[in-house]
């Protein structure tokens, strides 16, 4: 027992140390010596509230004298992110304090942009060196532990003291932190935290405002006054004067360069929760795992009983699956949209499998920002080769002839519709000018993706399939169908279906959490490991619960197997998406009717994703179980 236990924790402690994965720092470290200027990027403004993001300029904020855009890969231009250099300059290990930036006199044109953007809440993101601005906060119930926002906040809704009236304040002041690693025999030092402390100050001057010689009287760094946060806030309103001000502060860290991801990755829930989690997923693989083994002695008993019945009068009177054997593998109706589907589903799976890999290997670095939805983008039309293969064989298989149309089905299907539905969504978040809108550009490259890529590669793999020997099956087809039994309540294909769609969700959705949160609510999500892990019992679960109701569907002596198959596990999109639907009434503050219809629309599309690729999981398990037993019994 005691030894037992002892490799259970070793077996747990090792599935953490996978789960909680590395990453590779993704760029060459830059050294810095001291004065050396550090120059500030700012990247978009975005709101969990509307999840539209917009770019930072598209506020009245003060400007450099030339706006220069930083190169964005797919990914990042797919994200919304819009970087362009700032007004911030720091100098290396030289702290500063309260620089003027700009000052700025609103309208009601200007006033009515802030108090908008204040409603939403939304948040301003800067770069550094890479890394992205943090706002750190302590939790509540854990003093000593961090959790990182990104970005700071445009400004805050508040009451003065004695008046009911609600007014909007913006952030004008930034008190930004600049942690550094210094190397003690060269002197140099690496950038390894950006954080902000955001304030909202009412400056005041004497006299006349004048940019050369003005002096603020509310923080001057002559008389080492700082700003503490107990001054009057700068309220938004027509005509109101805002001044722009900034402090810099250095702090020596011994955090290394390698690691300076690690506090931003590192998950706010405690160590138990990742216990019960883990614990969660091995009870899923485990009860999988003797569904399999009670499967296996079953089909063993079958198959020793059918070899066994050797006169006519026995072979009559047999039940269960063997009495199906002629018509088991008769194509199924509507069998070219099912070799569409099955392929896509290899694509698809093709696709997530390799990028989980690279990912929990550490390549996809957190700091190459859009890099995973780059990877993705292209993994998908390189894998077009895998899908026209699948397609193509399987079409073959239901004795067809014409390769090319399946194929062409094969590489336009799936892709027309996520496209049109990605047009259609594009085109809302176009009306509301949003950074978030795909340019001209940008769509050019992922339809050259589509049409110059993954068409070409269909039809390459959908050729290399064809030409492959047919697939024998195990048994031959009678020519005449045998008629079904009327079936029992419980086993209505309906019914049947719903039911196989709960296990492969039920192992998933504790995770499905976690990347819904970093996808909606802007947090960091780099437990790829983790990710993987659960990937792979998605697998095994989605393989098993299509085996084990294609077992009972057979015994039934109902041989319409093919699409109930992909439906079975695939069914599981299904409670994904009511569970994103639970999602969105129960965690986000989406009020927007065009953000709400871009969460549904992004959610419609993933939950397909995922129903092709569990279908396809599901087919294929069912298709080998059904070739592994009838190939195992004696058929006169």
């Amino acid at each position: 027992m005691a030894k037992g236990l002892w490799i259970y924790v070793c077996f747990m402690s090792l599935i953490i140390q996978i789960a909680n994965c590395f990453y590779l720092p993704g760029v060459a470290p830059e050294d810095f010596h001291k004065g050396d200027p550090l120059r500030v990027k700012v990247n978009k403004l975005s709101s969990t509230k509307t999840q539209l993001p917009y770019s930072y300029y598209s506020l009245p904020y003060c400007q450099p004298d030339h706006i220069i855009d930083s190169a964005e890969n797919l990914g990042e231009v797919l994200r919304g992110d819009r970087i362009e250099n700032s007004p911030y300059m720091f100098k290396m290990r030289e702290p500063q304090m309260c620089n003027v930036v700009c000052r700025l006199i609103l309208n009601a044109k200007t006033a009515k942009e802030f108090k908008e953007k204040i409603e939403d809440e939304y948040r301003v993101n800067m770069i550094l060196d890479n890394l992205p601005l943090v706002v750190p906060l302590r939790r509540p119930d854990q003093e000593s532990s961090l959790v990182y926002l990104h970005g700071f906040l445009v400004g805050l809704k508040g009451q003065y003291a004695g008046n009911k009236d609600e007014k909007h304040f913006i952030h004008n002041h930034l008190t930004f932190v600049v942690k550094y690693h210094r190397d003690p025999v060269t002197e140099f030092s690496r950038i390894v935290g950006f954080e902000v402390k955001p304030f909202s100050v009412k400056h005041e001057y004497e006299g006349e405002w004048d940019e050369n010689t003005t002096r603020l009287t509310t923080c001057d760094p002559h008389a080492k006054k700082i700003i503490s946060g107990t001054e009057p806030p700068q309220e938004v309103e027509d005509k109101k004067e805002i001044i722009f001000t900034y402090d810099v502060e250095f702090q020596e860290s011994d955090v290394k360069w390698a690691s300076r991801w690690d506090s931003y990755l590192l998950m706010a829930d405690d160590q138990i929760h990742w216990f019960s989690i883990i614990n969660s997923l091995m009870i899923v693989l485990f009860l999988s795992g003797m569904v399999a083994m009670i499967m296996l002695r079953t089909l063993y008993r079958d198959i020793s009983k059918y070899n066994q019945l050797e006169t006519q009068e026995e072979a009559q009177e047999e039940t269960g699956w063997k009495l199906v054997h002629g018509d088991v593998f008769r194509p199924p109706s509507n069998s070219d949209l099912l070799c569409v589907y099955v392929g896509t589903g290899v694509q698809f799976f093709g696709m997530v499998l390799v990028t989980m890999m690279f990912a929990a290997l550490g390549f996809l670095s957190p700091s190459n920002r859009g890099g995973l939805m780059t990877a993705m983008l292209l993994l998908w039309a390189l894998m077009g080769l895998c899908g026209g293969y699948s397609s193509a064989r399987l079409y073959k298989l239901f004795k067809g002839t014409e390769w090319k149309k399946i194929t062409l089905k094969t590489a336009f299907m799936f892709p027309s519709i996520v496209f049109a539905i990605f047009f259609v969504l594009n085109a809302l978040i176009w009306g509301q000018r949003s950074s978030g809108a795909v340019p001209f550009g940008t769509m050019f490259a992922l339809v050259f993706l589509w049409f110059g890529i993954s068409v070409p590669l269909v039809f390459l793999g959908g050729q290399i399939g064809f030409k492959k020997p047919e697939i024998e099956d195990p048994v031959k087809t009678s020519k005449i169908p045998r008629q079904i039994p009327e079936q029992a309540w419980y086993m209505n294909s309906v019914f049947a279906i719903l039911i196989g769609g709960i296990l492969p969700f039920g192992a998933v959705f504790i995770e499905l959490f976690f990347i819904l949160t970093s996808i909606w609510l802007h947090q960091f999500y780099y437990i790829f490991g983790f990710l993987f892990i659960v990937f792979l019992i998605l697998l095994v679960t989605c393989a098993e619960i299509t085996i084990v109701l294609c077992y009972f569907q057979l015994c039934s002596e109902d041989y319409m197997w093919w699409w109930r198959s992909y439906l079975t596990s695939g069914s599981s999109a299904l409670y994904l998406f009511l569970y994103a639907t639970f999602y969105f009434f129960t965690k986000l503050e989406i009020t927007k009717p065009v953000s709400g219809v871009l969460y549904f629309g992004y959610m419609l599309l993933l939950s397909y994703g995922f129903f092709v690729v569990t279908g396809t999981i599901g087919f294929y398990a069912c298709f080998w179980f059904t070739r592994l037993i009838y190939s195992s019994v004696k058929v006169d």
